[in-house]
Formats: structure tokens, C-alpha cells, sequence
């Protein structure tokens, strides 16, 4: 009979209850599945065992075979240690507990063959073994056994409570031994072979007990590729499911609205990626299924536009649209430059904010309800529950990783049928991170600037050489342009960062004085009807300098600013950098971005600042970004729970998770419902995922 792995890990011999309950909290260790998937951290060679007369004073974890032949108590108080002479035949060491003493001077016996195993330190010439892994010679030669030895993750907790690496390896051994080390296959044969993957038992005890580096290497590859074919198979039927099961508004017009703005009002010819993008949409909208797609273009690729042509289409089909936007600042941008747009044409365009009167508030609630409104453009205030539309057609979410989930589904509960989705996003998100992430949405890209656009060119300057790039902004400023200054605002230095700002804008006024040069500022301690007061002397070109905190990263549209100063640029996040230089080159004129730091930078820093000079490419930068800072990071606490993987790393795993996508697409097209006998243990490991949620903990 095979052991069911949703046993508790209380039954396993040698766990009990105490160390079940430890490696309950420590670990998430509840059932022997869990126990098969705590895979290890890194491995050691333990082939090799060392004479004490020739140890060497090195940071190696080393092992040596031999007996304990005295203990004594040293120290007092809380410098209280165990200390034992341990010997072999050519000389002796010190073993030094400063924990669990009495558990240990308890269970070790006298001049018995033992094997340790750890770093050695040297004192006045003597070697000794802090808290070496111990176990008996006898068990040692009799255990599942290999060359290179496990080291699983563990906490001090467990580590003072005499849950070492070697018991952990014991309890593994234990399972292994009760489960005959014989898995149920979760992958097809075909599968399989295609692909040149182990079967699931072997790579279970050779990611465990692994007898060789190529062994080894097998089984990582055969259990990172599962772990991403499953999350793959899952965000795939989502969105296949999605498809069939939640209809959408077929818009089955395109009218007069919309071929009269493309004939007679486009501001500029669409670049051929925007061209692809709406011919993408159309069909989704087109179609029986409710759209769930990301847009993702780099700042000032355009993405406004297609959001309008969408719009468009919805209203051209009698339904109402709405763009959520996460800042008042960026909802007043799009609310300016989509009623702009919309002038030659009879459309009915509002804006919502926190800070809308509760006159506007009742008119546009009653235009909403009436169906007189076309177009509502807010921040999360249409979100309350007071907002109705009489029939919503299409939400446009922007920069949506700002909003949770529960936020956006408010949106869809405001319609019988939920309305179309399309998220857009300046935040170029790297491919595989998209994958994982957002694999349950229809991605489009816009991956090429508008025409006439030219890429900004970007410099990296040292503070010494500050009296040269105030020279360059004067000469820019006598060209007509406009300059933005931005220093960094972290909230938890905000005094100081409040410091640093005044101390720039006093420097700059000095430099730039009053009345040939104007100067706004802009930070968080302003009143938000200061703030917008000084944004907007800024954009009407009142004012030819911009000192700012980072409230400008998203939203700015100034085509006429030309330099972007970033102060202390060794603070900044990559894609804050890329956000930032992103508010220049919104015009025709050559545009700059200067990175002003001061000499002291941490390798980080400088890698930062290079990729930033090297290239303008929002994918490149976000491919580095991801490297320099993980997943978790990049998506913020709201999506990173997808990517707690066990063993994958969708950084240095990027090929495996294509690879892992490629083949759960091919199996799903040609068997949607995993119906085929050749796929009877995909259809039965998902529904085993769905019905112990432990057992893959990561799908979100």
C-alpha cells in the first residue's frame, strides 16, 4: 500500500509531536508532502574526512571521524558552554555547545565512534568545533547515504531546539524508507520524453540524495520545470475558463464615433504597434468573451490614445467606459488630454476625484445613472458605492499594480455583466515575470516610440561637477525649455529628505535668480491646492524650473521640459529612474536626463546608473531590475505571493518557465478539458492542486 502523502507530519517515526509542532511554525511543515518538498538550499561534498594533525585554519565545513573522550563545563552565567575533547589517532580538538547543553552532555556517549561535521575555529593554536553535527559511525555508514550532502533551510529556533541539519536529514531518510521511495508520475509519458526529464521518483531522491553533480542537475531541472508547467497550466485554464464562462458585451460596431476621430482627428499617424494593439482589442471586443487584457507600453509610447479608441468602440456600442487612475495628479492629466481629443466630437467627458465638490459629485452621479455621460476619468472615488452607470461597458485600470484586487472587483460589481477589462501599464514588466504574474491576461505591446520622438540622452554627473550642468540649464532655458530638479523621498527620512530639498531649491534660486528666472516646487507637505497651483504655472511655462519630490514620477505631460535632473540618483530604484527620465522627450526637441550623485556608490548603485546611461529600453532596464531585486520586490506585496516557488527561480529559470508555458499551451489547445488518456496525470495532479491547496502553495 503507498503512504498517502497528506498524512500529518506527527506520524512520521522519529517527529513526535514536540518537533511536529516546530516544524509546523518554523516551516510550514504539516504533512509528508511538505516534508518531500522542503527542498534544499545548497549542498555539501561529504566524500572527503580530515586527520585533526592536518586541519587548516579555513572558513570549510570539514569532517572528521573519532571518539569524545572527556566533557567539561566551562564559564558562568550566560558565557555557560559544554566543552568535550574530541580525538582521532593523531591528535585531539575542542566540540563547544554555548545551547541545548543538557539535551546534548545527555545524549552522547564516551569513547564511541562518532562523525562531526562543521567549520572549524582556531584559538591560541588550538582547533575547536562550534556546534558540529554529530551522529554515530554506525548510523553514519548505515544511512541513505551520498556524496553530496543536503542542506536544508532552517531557523535559530529549530537549530537551539536540536533540530540540526542531520536530524532533518534523518526524518527525510525516515520518509523515503516508509514511502519506498516510489512517487506518484505527475507528467506524461510524452511529456516526458519530449522534454528528456527523470521520472518523479527519481528526481525526488536525487534532489534529497543525490550521488552525483549530474544527477543532481537532472532532478532540479525536472522539478523546477513541473513546479512552472503547473503554474503555467493554471493561469492558462484560468484565462480559458474566463473565456467560456464570463461573456462579455459583443461590440459588433464599429461606428461613427470612432472611424470619425481615426479619419478626421488622430492627433498623429499610429505607429504600427499601436495599429496591431487596437486591431487586438477589436477582436477581443468583437467576441463573445469578456476582454481581461494587459496593455503594457514605455512611457510616451502612446498608450492613451488606444485607451481612447477603445473607449471609442465602447460608446459607438451604447455603452459607458470609465479610466481608474491610482493619483489625483495623473487622473486631471488624463481628464485634460482626453477632453481635448474628444472636442471635435459629441461626447459627454467627466472627472472624479477626492476632491470633486459634492455639487459636481450629484451631477455626475445623476448623468452617470441617466446614461448622459460617456466617459468617467477618476481615482479610487469610483470605486464607492454612489457611482452607478447606467450600463458600463469598459473599465481602462492604468498603472493597475497600485490597486488590489478586492478594488478592482469592485469595479466589475458595477454592471450585471462585468464590463471589459483593459489594464495598462508604463512599467515595462519583464517577459517572464509577465508570465507568472499576469499569465492569466491577453498581453499587447507597444514596444516603438511615436515619430519624431528621439530618444533621450542620459549622463551620469558626480556633485563636484555641478557649476557645469547649472551652465547647461541656463543654456537650455535660453532655448526656450523648461528643466525639472527631483530629489528622492523616502518616508522614513522624510525630515531630512525635506531638508535636502530646501537646501536645493535655496542653491538653485541663488543660481537662477529672480526675476530672469522662475522656479515652482513641489512636495508632499504641500496643500494639494498649492501643489496643483504650482504644477500648473510649470505647465502653462510660467515657471522654468521644476524642484520636485518624487510626486512627479507618474502623470507629468510637459512636451516643452527638456532636462531631467535627478538629485542623488544613487537612491532611486531602476524603474523609478526610467519613470522619472520618462517625463522628458514628450516633444520633438533632443531631451536630456542627468544622474547627479555624489563619488561614494555601491556596486548596486553603479549598475543602476550604468543601465540607465547605456540604454532607454524599459524592458532591458526591468530584465536588470528584476535581476538586482528579485521578483517580490518588483511586484510589490499585492502579487508576489504567486511567486513563493519551492525550487523555481523565475529570474535564473526564465528559459525553463517559456519552455514550461510553450508545452501547458500546446497540451491545453489540443485538449482543453484534459479529457485525452495521454493526459490522465495532468488532469489528476490538478485536481489534486485544487483539492489540497498546501500541496502547491504558490498558485495564487
Amino acid at each position: 500500500m503507498s503512504v498517502n502523502l497528506q498524512t500529518p507530519i506527527d506520524y512520521l517515526k522519529g517527529v513526535g509531536p514536540n518537533r511536529a509542532t516546530l516544524l509546523k511554525k518554523e516551516l510550514g511543515i504539516n504533512t509528508y508532502q511538505d516534508l518531500l518538498n522542503l527542498f534544499p538550499n545548497r549542498y555539501l561534498d561529504r566524500t572527503q574526512y580530515f586527520k585533526i594533525n592536518k586541519l587548516v585554519n579555513s572558513n570549510a565545513e570539514i569532517q572528521i571521524i573519532g571518539k569524545i573522550t572527556r566533557f567539561q563545563d566551562a564559564g558562568s552565567g550566560r558565557a555557560k558552554r559544554l566543552v568535550a575533547t574530541f580525538t582521532d589517532e593523531t591528535g585531539s580538538i575542542e566540540l563547544v555547545w554555548f545551547r541545548g547543553v543538557k539535551w546534548i552532555k545527555d545524549s552522547l556517549k564516551l569513547n564511541t565512534p562518532y562523525v562531526i561535521f562543521g567549520k572549524t575555529n582556531v584559538y591560541s593554536g588550538k582547533h575547536s568545533m562550534p556546534h558540529p553535527d554529530i551522529e554515530l559511525l554506525t548510523e553514519h555508514e548505515n544511512g541513505l547515504r551520498s556524496a553530496l550532502q543536503a542542506i536544508y533551510p532552517s531557523t535559530e529556533k529549530l537549530s537551539n531546539r536540536g533540530i540540526t541539519n542531520r536530524v532533518l536529514t534523518k526524518i527525510m531518510q525516515q520518509l523515503f524508507l516508509e514511502t519506498k521511495g516510489k512517487f506518484v508520475e505527475t507528467l506524461p509519458e510524452k511529456l516526458r520524453s519530449e522534454v528528456k526529464l527523470i521520472s518523479k521518483s527519481e528526481a525526488l531522491f536525487n534532489i534529497h540524495f543525490p550521488t552525483t553533480s549530474e544527477l543532481l542537475s537532472k532532478a532540479q531541472f525536472r522539478l523546477k520545470f513541473e513546479e512552472l508547467f503547473y503554474i503555467q497550466l493554471q493561469l492558462i485554464l484560468k484565462n480559458l475558463i474566463h473565456k467560456s464562462k464570463i461573456k462579455g458585451f459583443p461590440f459588433n460596431q464599429i461606428g461613427p464615433n470612432f472611424n470619425t476621430f481615426f479619419k478626421e482627428h488622430l492627433p498623429f499617424e499610429l505607429t504600427n504597434a499601436q495599429k496591431r494593439v487596437i486591431k487586438e482589442i477589436r477582436q477581443d471586443l468583437g467576441s463573445n468573451a469578456q476582454m481581461n487584457r494587459l496593455l503594457q507600453g514605455d512611457v510616451g509610447s502612446g498608450k492613451t490614445i488606444v485607451a481612447l479608441m477603445t473607449m471609442l468602440m465602447a460608446i459607438d456600442n451604447g455603452f459607458q467606459a470609465c479610466l481608474m487612475a491610482p493619483t489625483a495628479i495623473l487622473s486631471v492629466q488624463h481628464y485634460n488630454g482626453l477632453s481635448e481629443l474628444c472636442k471635435p466630437l459629441n461626447i459627454s467627458i467627466k472627472l472624479l476625484t477626492g476632491s470633486s465638490k459634492t455639487s459636481e459629485r450629484k451631477e455626475i452621479h445623476s448623468a452617470l445613472e441617466s446614461g448622459e455621460l460617456d466617459i468617467l476619468i477618476g481615482t479610487h472615488a469610483l470605486l464607492e458605492d454612489k457611482v452607478k452607470f447606467k450600463n458600463l461597458g469598459l473599465a481602462i485600470i492604468d498603472e493597475q499594480h497600485r490597486f488590489g484586487v478586492e478594488q478592482r472587483s469592485k469595479l466589475w460589481r458595477k454592471n450585471t455583466v462585468p464590463p471589459h477589462i483593459l489594464v495598462m501599464t508604463a512599467t515595462p514588466i519583464p517577459r517572464t515575470l509577465a508570465m507568472s504574474v499576469y499569465g492569466d491576461l491577453d498581453i499587447s505591446l507597444i514596444d516603438e516610440l511615436p515619430a519624431g520622438r528621439q530618444p533621450i540622452k542620459t549622463v551620469h554627473r558626480f556633485d563636484t561637477n555641478r557649476l557645469k550642468v547649472f551652465n547647461f540649464i541656463r543654456q537650455e532655458i535660453k532655448k526656450g525649455r523648461q528643466v525639472y530638479v527631483v530629489y528622492p523621498l523616502i518616508q522614513e527620512s522624510e525630515n531630512m529628505d525635506y531638508k535636502d530639498l530646501m537646501d536645493g531649491y535655496e542653491s538653485i534660486a541663488r543660481d537662477f535668480p529672480l526675476p530672469e528666472f522662475q522656479i515652482s516646487i513641489v512636495h508632499g507637505k504641500m496643500k494639494p491646492a498649492d501643489k496643483e497651483f504650482e504644477m500648473q504655472r510649470f505647465i502653462k511655462g510660467e515657471t522654468q524650473i521644476m524642484v520636485a519630490t518624487t510626486v512627479i514620477e507618474v502623470g507629468v505631460n510637459v512636451p516643452n521640459a527638456s532636462v531631467m535632473i535627478i538629485e542623488s540618483a544613487e537612491r532611486f530604484g531602476l524603474s523609478q529612474l526610467h519613470q522619472l527620465r520618462g517625463r522628458v522627450g514628450r516633444g520633438s526637441e533632443q531631451s536630456y536626463c542627468i544622474l547627479m550623485t555624489s563619488h561614494k556608490l555601491s556596486e548596486g548603485s553603479k549598475t543602476r546608473l550604468n543601465t540607465m546611461v547605456k540604454t532607454n529600453d524599459g524592458f532591458e532596464i526591468a530584465e536588470v531590475d528584476l535581476k538586482l531585486r528579485g521578483p517580490g520586490d518588483i511586484m510589490g506585496t499585492q502579487q508576489s505571493g504567486i511567486l513563493n516557488l519551492r525550487i523555481a527561480d523565475v529570474v535564473k529559470d526564465g528559459d525553463i518557465l517559456q519552455h514550461a508555458r510553450h508545452y501547458a499551451k500546446q497540451i491545453l489547445t489540443k485538449d482543453p478539458r484534459l479529457t485525452l488518456e495521454e493526459n490522465k496525470e495532468i488532469l489528476e495532479t490538478y485536481r489534486q492542486m485544487s483539492k489540497y491547496k498546501n500541496i502547491w502553495n504558490y498558485i495564487s
